[in-house]
């Protein structure tokens, strides 16, 4: 196994002492000081992430919006300049391969932004189901650095970032999935307001030759506002508390868009794509679905703990778990048996070997004021 990559803003989190872990075949921060500390901050302030291991894709050409219909499992088509979008790329059984969000940049150029785990699968997916379009798949990852600013401040943070500018729509008119384009230091930048932690925020992309100095602006600019830098531990529990999947927990090959709660995300109302045939076939109405957890207590449930029925058999698997930084609780993501998943219904987490009361909940479990 080959060693992991670093990202181009690896030197500047080791100078601010951060932890690393291989995550997705990339060293990646874990944390700068606290966990804790990095996940109120953007709950309550900011934080700055480096997610530049995530992988980019532009598709290209006049039919470029007709082949992702076909290729993925939203309509990518109608989707108007400016506008993101998430979507899903399912195998053809109707597995997810992975779920992505799709940037449209112009009429005839996409940009599609996916796992970095899933780089290669998305790459081959993409690359085999263009055949046959006048289009061009481009693998753009190593031309970029991505950034995010996250948190109730994050607007007011970039908005002080000297020699950040955008064109034609200022950031505060950006709304929730668009985006804007704009400049740093004479660079392209696209800026969309995006995220994975349930709060205001913005995802920057900009060439990799930037990354850095525009890292330092933003870290300088935010210290006023309360930013902080936050690593992928913070980054979990935000995710989790806001309901949102993570591939290879909540979402995986053998997993339905329906069963995680995706069913809107896949155009049932447009033609032909990979993975129709095989959603088809799958719908089961036995099939485990995903529901969220709450108990009470310090233990939490973690990935792969069983989820217990009213008699102690096992109805289901714990997904993700943690304790809530925010609520002060344990919550935790599960697949369970559809007869188990009605909100209120009482079960029960094995918590190396302690039986621990959890009760169905709907998902979200944190959602901001707006």
């Amino acid at each position: 196994m080959s060693d992991p990559r670093s990202t181009v803003l690896h030197h500047r989190h080791a100078a601010l002492g951060a932890s690393f872990t291989d995550f997705g075949g990339w060293l990646m921060p874990v944390r700068y000081t606290s966990d804790l500390a990095e996940h109120h901050a953007v709950r309550t302030a900011a934080g700055l992430f480096d997610i530049s291991h995530m992988a980019e894709f532009e598709v290209t050409g006049s039919v470029a919006g007709d082949c992702l219909d076909a290729a993925l499992a939203g309509s990518l088509s109608t989707m108007t300049v400016g506008k993101a979008k998430y979507s899903l790329v399912l195998a053809e059984d109707g597995g997810i391969i992975d779920d992505v969000i799709v940037y449209r940049l112009d009429d005839d150029r996409f940009l599609i932004i996916a796992n970095a785990g899933n780089r290669e699968p998305v790459w081959a997916a993409l690359q085999e189901r263009a055949e046959g379009w006048d289009v061009e798949v481009r693998d753009v990852t190593d031309a970029y650095a991505l950034l995010a600013v996250q948190g109730p401040a994050a607007l007011a943070v970039l908005e002080a970032t000297p020699g950040l500018s955008t064109a034609d729509v200022a950031l505060a008119d950006t709304r929730y999935y668009a985006w804007t384009a704009g400049e740093f230091a004479g660079e392209p930048l696209l800026l969309a307001r995006t995220g994975y932690t349930g709060e205001d925020g913005f995802e920057l992309m900009i060439p990799a030759a930037a990354a850095e100095a525009l890292w330092d602006a933003v870290l300088a600019a935010g210290e006023p506002f309360g930013l902080v830098p936050a690593g992928l531990a913070a980054r979990d529990t935000l995710r989790l508390e806001a309901g949102m999947p993570l591939y290879g927990h909540e979402l995986s090959l053998d997993v339905a868009p329906a069963q995680a709660g995706l069913d809107r995300v896949v155009g049932a109302d447009k033609g032909v794509f990979v993975g129709r045939e095989g959603l088809t076939k799958r719908a089961s109405a036995s099939a485990p679905v995903l529901v969220g957890l709450v108990s009470e207590g310090r233990r939490a449930g973690r990935a792969g703990y069983a989820v217990l029925g009213p008699d102690g058999e096992r109805v289901g698997e714990v997904t993700s778990g943690a304790l809530s930084p925010t609520l002060g609780h344990p919550i935790a993501m599960a697949y369970v048996a559809p007869e188990h998943a009605a909100p209120g219904t009482e079960l029960a987490l094995d918590v190396r070997g302690t039986r621990i009361p959890a009760t169905v909940t709907p998902l979200p479990f944190y959602r901001r004021k707006k």
